[in-house]
């Protein structure tokens, strides 16, 4: 299957060649999915799950949606994992529009109240009627160009920060027996920007549905951890999904661990290296800021779409916002849809996915 990505702004008129209508089909993950796409990670995070396979009017398979339903407080939410896989010939943004408006209908009629924001590594070309969306990117590198190219496009100061790290003995190495000790820092991180993660069962329980397509990195220096990073990966892409640093870690540290990962997945011949997220024009100052300009530092190039959700039950659904909102402000889709008008005229096309 090839991925393919074009952001169309919300005010294009989009007229289907086709109607790409939605069904239920098997599961037959291989390498040359997204990761995210795997039986045995969908179930880890679901209730319940599967794939909806978007078919056209001659019965060929086109594209591709894993899903997963989470069930709390008695409301049946659905979450992506990963945006339209297109299958095959692949499938414009007019087809995956009409695509996207029978599985909002097929999830209706299956008893769902909503589809919730998905992850943070899901970016949408477009969304259907009467979704609500939110421009959203992630940082991403073509790891199919030359390591000395990867290397001239890694920031000067970033370049003199790994550098230093090398020469000062900072070592890099996969650590898949530390999942323990990059719990506890992660956690820890996470604690110092104010934010709460998953129990270390759920963390263990996510680590071990992905199997052989996760690494955990570690860079040490003088013995000393310094800074953990879990990945999940297949060949499209590899993922920068979480990471962990110590107060005062050794300058460099966190740097040359993204560096060494990203001549690692590219030596196993991954495609792409994905940054795990980016809100779209942070304010100036802000910590979404300094995050992208790591990000973009380290040789990301920004990739942009849309993120969204779907009121299937008002009544019901109305029992989630309240409660994201009194929890958290409100989800992302909320926090970031004020966007639209300002920011989604500016998105490019980008034809790297």
């Amino acid at each position: 299957m090839q991925i393919v990505s074009d952001v169309v702004p919300p005010d294009v008129s989009l007229v289907s060649r086709c109607t790409i209508k939605s069904e239920p089909i098997p599961i037959r993950w291989d390498p040359s999915l997204p990761v995210f796409a795997k039986e045995e990670f969908l179930r880890a995070v679901g209730d319940d799950y599967g794939w909806l396979g978007g078919m056209d009017e001659s019965g060929t398979l086109r594209c591709v949606l894993p899903y997963t339903i989470v069930r709390k407080t008695a409301l049946r939410m659905v979450r992506f994992r990963v945006e339209t896989i297109p299958c095959g010939v692949g499938l414009d943004v007019a087809e995956e529009k009409s695509f996207l408006n029978s599985v909002v209908q097929y999830f209706r009629s299956a008893g769902a109240d909503i589809i919730i924001p998905p992850t943070n590594n899901t970016l949408f070309r477009t969304y259907p009627d009467g979704a609500i969306p939110a421009p959203y990117g992630s940082y991403v590198i073509d790891l199919q160009q030359s390591e000395d190219i990867l290397w001239r496009n890694v920031s000067k100061t970033s370049r003199q920060n790994i550098t230093a790290a090398q020469k000062d003995g900072v070592l890099v190495r996969e650590g898949m027996e530390l999942l323990d000790p990059a719990y506890d820092l992660i956690r820890e991180t996470f604690r110092r920007s104010k934010m709460g993660f998953m129990s270390r069962d759920s963390f263990k329980q996510f680590a071990l549905s992905l199997g052989e397509n996760c690494k955990l990195l570690v860079a040490e220096h003088q013995g000393v951890a310094q800074s953990y990073s879990f990945f999940a990966f297949s060949m499209p892409s590899a993922y920068w999904i979480y990471g962990g640093n110590i107060e005062g870690q050794h300058p460099g540290a966190m740097k040359l661990l993204q560096w060494e990962a990203i001549r690692h997945f590219r030596t196993l011949g991954v495609r792409r290296y994905d940054f795990f997220g980016a809100r779209i024009d942070p304010p100036k100052g802000s910590k979404q800021e300094g995050i992208n300009k790591m990000k973009k530092h380290l040789g990301g190039s920004l990739s942009q779409g849309y993120i969204w959700k779907y009121s299937l039950r008002p009544a019901r659904a109305w029992v989630y916002s309240k409660a994201v909102r009194v929890l958290r402000g409100g989800d992302i889709v909320d926090q970031e849809e004020h966007k639209m008008k300002v920011t989604v005229p500016q998105l490019e096309a980008d034809t790297a996915r």
